[in-house]
């Protein structure tokens, strides 16, 4: 009798730990970038708030805990994670074996991402990652295996697309598919593409209102990626996901690449120490130094290319310090046949981006007009503003959110496909088509002449 009563508290016992914990139970894996702690300044339903992590010893695992030690501390709405640490050589191998949760969050050194994302899937785990997920043809490899393991095993890899929640561009692509006003987008010639988008970035920065300190590894290309196949990602991510709306994209047929270039950015010693909190260029950087103190990053990067048809530019550039009053910045344009797109992001318009709609002699107004009034059904409070060359749309500021708040939007969206099995069917071949359109320029751009 009492070894049966201790034989159903133990299943109690076990029942009780079973509900107690949240259905999704994160793993971070070597967290050497920010955008690991970002996946983190929210807390969500279904997930636990034992966060364990495996990853080797030093700077970068210490400035992860610090941003989620300072998320749990903040007066304002505080998280509550709990991080369990382990720190050995064979971290990667431990997380495999132990398996302490059923999703891997990946954002850090990219050199070894694809591999990670791919034994990740073998083994078991579902993968949120953090762009790039591969900065080669040989990532790009691996990153199609990894899909091929996620469909047959029925888990789920999705990459970090921030981007698509900044309202400019989500109202940019709202209004593309309206045919009364936009038209039809217009497919351009390579010497005046229909579709241009540039970002341009900066090293010096302020993360959750400090300023960020980089790893020295993060001016490596071998490590961190070339610009081309690093920050190009989102810009490519957006050309597909504005003119082709949740329609699948098939990178063996719908894409041609045409040229692609990449070029560095200097940075100094002093520059470089700003940056790293470090007193001297790593061994490993030997081959990008000139004089001793003059570091050259690949960081620049441009693609011209042909997207079903659509002669497309995308350029990437970074420079030390933003301007005064500033930080990353973005530009875009869609020419249709009635009206062309524009967002700017520069003085002109105080560093913020701005959506305006320049319309053709032939374009009515009054049709521009009723057909904006679609776009404020389902956003009330957006207006049309008069300018010099069309309107202005004046967006509330209840729709403006930062870049580290679009976080929380991509891993609750992730969060559901993983919860509801409802992921778009289009999303997988577009996550291809996007590398491959990068990590092919990056290898066209390496064989081209300076």
């Amino acid at each position: 009798m009492k070894k049966q009563i201790i034989i159903i508290l133990s299943i109690v016992l076990s029942l009780t730990h079973s509900f107690a914990q949240k259905p999704v139970r994160l793993i971070t894996l070597d967290p050497g970038h920010f955008h690991a702690a970002l996946v983190q300044k929210s807390m969500y339903a279904d997930v636990d708030p034992t966060v364990h992590v495996y990853a080797p010893a030093g700077p970068d695992l210490q400035a992860h805990l610090d941003r989620i030690k300072a998320y749990n501390s903040r007066s304002e709405s505080p998280t509550k994670w709990k991080e369990v640490i382990y720190t050995g050589d064979n971290f990667f191998e431990k997380m495999l074996a132990e398996k302490k949760g059923n999703v891997v969050v990946l954002s850090g050194n990219n050199q070894k991402k694809a591999e990670y994302i791919l034994k990740s899937l073998q083994g078991g785990f579902n993968v949120l990652a953090d762009k790039p997920m591969a900065i080669d043809e040989k990532g790009f490899e691996q990153l199609k295996q990894a899909f091929a393991v996620a469909d047959k095993k029925g888990l789920l890899l999705y990459d970090i697309m921030t981007e698509r929640f900044e309202i400019t561009s989500v109202l940019m692509r709202e209004l593309a598919m309206m045919p009364d006003l936009f038209g039809t987008l217009q497919n351009g010639t390579a010497a005046d593409p229909a579709v241009v988008k540039e970002s341009v970035h900066y090293f010096y920065k302020y993360v959750s209102s400090s300023v960020l300190t980089r790893p020295q590894w993060f001016f490596d290309v071998s490590q961190q990626g070339n610009g081309i196949a690093d920050v190009m990602t989102h810009i490519v991510d957006l050309a597909q996901w504005e003119c082709f709306p949740d329609q699948a994209i098939d990178y063996t047929k719908d894409i041609q690449l045409l040229s692609a270039r990449r070029s560095t950015t200097p940075l100094s010693l002093t520059q470089f120490k700003t940056l790293t909190k470090t007193d001297a260029f790593p061994d490993y950087l030997k081959n990008a130094i000139t004089n001793d103190t003059l570091l050259n990053v690949y960081s620049n990067g441009e693609i011209h290319y042909r997207l079903r048809g659509v002669f497309v530019k995308t350029s990437v550039v970074w420079n030390y310090a933003a301007p005064e009053g500033s930080g990353d910045q973005y530009t875009a344009m869609m020419r249709g046949t009635k009206t062309t797109l524009f967002i700017k992001q520069g003085a002109e318009e105080g560093y913020k981006p701005t959506l305006f709609i320049q319309p053709f002699p032939t374009t009515r107004k009054a049709d521009i007009e009723e057909a904006f009034k679609k776009l404020q059904t389902n956003y009330p409070g957006v207006e049309l503003k008069k300018v010099a060359n069309g309107w202005q749309v004046v967006i509330p500021d209840k729709y403006k959110e930062g870049h580290e708040e679009h976080f929380a939007r991509v891993t609750q969206n992730f969060l559901s496909f993983l919860k509801n099995h409802n992921m778009p069917g289009w999303e997988v071949p577009n996550m291809l088509a996007k590398y491959y359109t990068t990590t092919k320029a990056l290898s066209m751009a390496m064989k081209a002449k300076p």
